[in-house]
């Protein structure tokens, strides 16, 4: 659905944007994570063709056929939510008033439709932003921190939209600081940092990052010794009176065995998760990470 390739972008001797491969596929919902300043509003800005690319090549639907909210979406405050998307579809042509009105119903705004804009709650208006973006039915949606400003009740609106909108066949970017709505919401996510994209993937394989087994022992240096001499076994280090061992879910059986041959009782094994946080905070503070 879309591709960057070798994507550049620079102000003078400043490198916003530095050889960026990027790739979302069709159906998907790909989260674009990155610190501030990182270059993901101007890669945002590349794709949709408000920005000229210093070199590189960017791969897309028609711009037709792409719908984004890149800021926060202005409406007339006077009109009603219906009227605000029957201006714009004017302006867009050839949609059908049944258009506006399943998209009123889709965004959880159709028993709403009727009030005037400015008595929208924020969640409410950023909802009313969505469905503009899908009255041309778009095949991409791009959403720049789509829940910014928004209190948690309008976060939930939001995010629990997020995933409708890839149910019917479209591709989402989405592009947040909030690493839990990511989570949550993103098949696959890509980490960017000083214009350089450190690691992309599906967010199931990147929170195995750091993942470790948790585990309670009797005597913690003798079990330590004992752990360390095993193959399947990368590292072991004691915290909080519990040994925190590198090692796959699968190697449980085989450290327990090797414990209960050693006389060492197991109270407890279980395995810990990164969350994406974990890893989003070890890749840009240190700069490591697969591109």
């Amino acid at each position: 659905m879309l591709r960057t390739t070798a994507l550049t972008k620079r102000f003078g001797d400043l490198v916003v944007v530095d050889k960026l491969d990027l790739e979302i596929r069709e159906g998907e919902v790909l989260g674009f994570l990155g610190p501030n300043g990182a270059g993901k509003s101007t890669t945002v800005g590349m794709i949709l063709g408000l920005i000229k690319p210093t070199s590189g090549l960017v791969e897309r639907p028609p711009l037709r056929r792409i719908g984004a909210i890149v800021e926060f979406p202005a409406f007339y405050p006077f009109l009603s939510g219906r009227d605000n998307l029957r201006a714009l579809a004017l302006a867009a042509g050839a949609v059908a008033e049944v258009r506006i009105e399943q998209l009123l119903d889709m965004v959880g705004l159709g028993s709403a439709a009727h009030r005037k804009f400015q008595t929208y709650s924020l969640g409410m208006k950023q909802r009313l932003g969505i469905a503009s973006t899908l009255l041309c039915d778009p095949a991409m949606v791009i959403l720049d921190e789509p829940t910014n400003g928004l209190d948690p009740a309008g976060q939930q609106e939001i995010r629990a939209l997020i995933p409708h909108l890839a149910e019917e066949g479209r591709t989402v970017l989405l592009v947040s600081h909030l690493l839990h709505e990511v989570e949550q919401v993103c098949d696959r996510v890509a980490i960017l940092r000083r214009g350089k994209l450190l690691s992309e993937g599906p967010v199931s394989e990147l929170v195995q990052r750091g993942a470790f087994l948790e585990i309670g022992v009797s005597d913690l240096d003798a079990a330590s010794a004992v752990i360390g001499k095993l193959e399947c076994v990368h590292g072991v280090r004691i915290e909080g009176g519990l040994l925190h061992v590198d090692a796959d879910a699968s190697s449980g059986s085989i450290i327990n065995k090797a414990l209960a041959e050693a006389g060492i009782y197991v109270s407890s094994l279980s395995q810990k998760r990164s969350s994406l946080e974990d890893v989003f905070l070890e890749l840009t503070s240190t700069g490591d990470g697969d591109s």
